[in-house]
């Protein structure tokens, strides 16, 4: 099984006046998991439709291997997208994964049977009459076991307690890391699922924000906490995407890599540097997304 790739070209979709995607062009790292992060309404879903080629886009395009997926059977046949709504029809369980056995050569009848097993989701039930969350955790397993060159899940996890939740993301690494294929998840339990990420891709109103490695993305953000008059010293050349005080003393959140001695100049200031999770600086970063924009490059640690 080899991944995919996935590359967007100028991308725009759109619903009547509403422009859902506009004009997004990236590439998303093949054999490798990506977290596709953006608020309700960023244009997640649209995105994660045109690439399954479920929608045609209204403008540019999105290639799969190379190729258009849309009405392209040959390259759907590789593409697995998984959402929180469902796309099973009235019928049990069982037959549900019959079918995804019929139409996926990658398909693996013991995986699949054993993750039923760990999410309890029971095989002769009508999918109708399964819970909110036996119906994602049912989503889940044909998701991992379809082991498609290119899977998606779209909020899969929603209506999953928290146990399934997590017998889920340690499954999907589990099987990713003994199959290899292109991921992508949309999530908004970014704390929960941001160390499955290699990758992180954030839209912002249908736009591209960043998209870049995580381990780069967790590098630029740095709580700097300490007197408040050394902190604003310390930050002054840096972009500071929140303040918080509490009498003298100020915790300031800034979007960039520190600069080649920081870290001494901090210690020596009695500051100390906290690094920031992805949820929070996705947080700060939506809710002003210049900031990006703005930040000014810093040089590397030697």
């Amino acid at each position: 099984m080899t991944p995919l790739s996935v590359e967007m070209v100028g991308l725009s979709v759109r619903y009547g006046s509403t422009t859902a995607v506009d004009q997004l062009t990236t590439v998303v790292q093949p054999g490798a998991i990506t977290g596709l992060l953006g608020r309700n309404g960023s244009g997640k879903s649209s995105l994660l439709a045109a690439i399954a080629g479920f929608r045609r886009p209204s403008r540019g395009e999105v290639l799969v291997a190379g190729e258009q997926p849309y009405e392209n059977p040959h390259v759907m046949a590789g593409i697995s997208l998984i959402r929180e709504a469902g796309d099973f029809s009235d019928c049990s369980v069982g037959d549900v994964l019959r079918l995804a056995e019929g139409v996926r050569s990658t398909w693996n009848r013991d995986l699949a049977a054993r993750l039923i097993d760990r999410f309890k989701v029971p095989q002769r039930r009508s999918v109708t009459k399964l819970s909110r969350g036996q119906r994602s955790a049912l989503g889940a397993v044909v998701g991992i076991a379809s082991r498609a060159p290119l899977t998606m899940f779209d909020e899969v996890y929603l209506g999953m307690d928290a146990p399934t939740r997590y017998a889920f993301y340690e499954e999907l690494l589990a099987d990713y890391g003994a199959h290899p294929r292109t991921i992508i998840i949309s999530s908004h339990l970014i704390d929960e699922v941001e160390r499955l990420f290699e990758h992180v891709l954030v839209l912002d109103e249908g736009k591209l924000l960043l998209h870049e490695p995580a381990e780069t993305l967790r590098e630029r953000g740095v709580r700097v906490v300490g007197n408040d008059a050394a902190v604003e010293r310390f930050v002054a050349s840096y972009t500071v995407v929140s303040r918080q005080r509490l009498g003298r003393t100020t915790a300031a959140t800034i979007y960039g890599r520190l600069a080649p001695g920081a870290e001494g100049d901090a210690a020596a200031a009695g500051l100390d540097l906290e690094r920031v999770s992805i949820q929070d600086l996705f947080v700060h970063l939506t809710q002003d997304s210049g900031v990006v924009a703005a930040a000014q490059p810093l040089e590397e640690h030697a």
